[in-house]
């Protein structure tokens, strides 16, 4: 991957840089983050930003460390 230096303000990289503490994510790649969620807001503006961010995530967590989706119809079938 190659990497190209810009200019951007210092606002935002304060913002990306608390927002990066409290995510565990580097300022680059937090700013990359923003940049995912806002451009995949822009494809999809009917998708709440929330529910991008949470697809974002969820989409690079490692697959063994996911769950799997149980429909709620069957977990009723289950108790009964």
């Amino acid at each position: 991957m190659s990497t190209v230096s810009m200019r951007i303000d210092e606002a935002l990289i304060s913002a990306a840089r608390a927002a990066a503490k409290a995510e565990f994510r580097t300022v680059q790649g937090q700013v990359e983050f923003w940049a995912k969620v806002g451009r995949a807001a822009l494809d999809n503006p009917d998708l709440p930003a929330s529910f991008i961010a949470e697809s974002l995530m969820s989409l690079a967590e490692p697959r063994e460390d996911s769950a799997p989706f149980v429909p709620r119809s069957r977990t009723d079938a289950v108790r009964a």
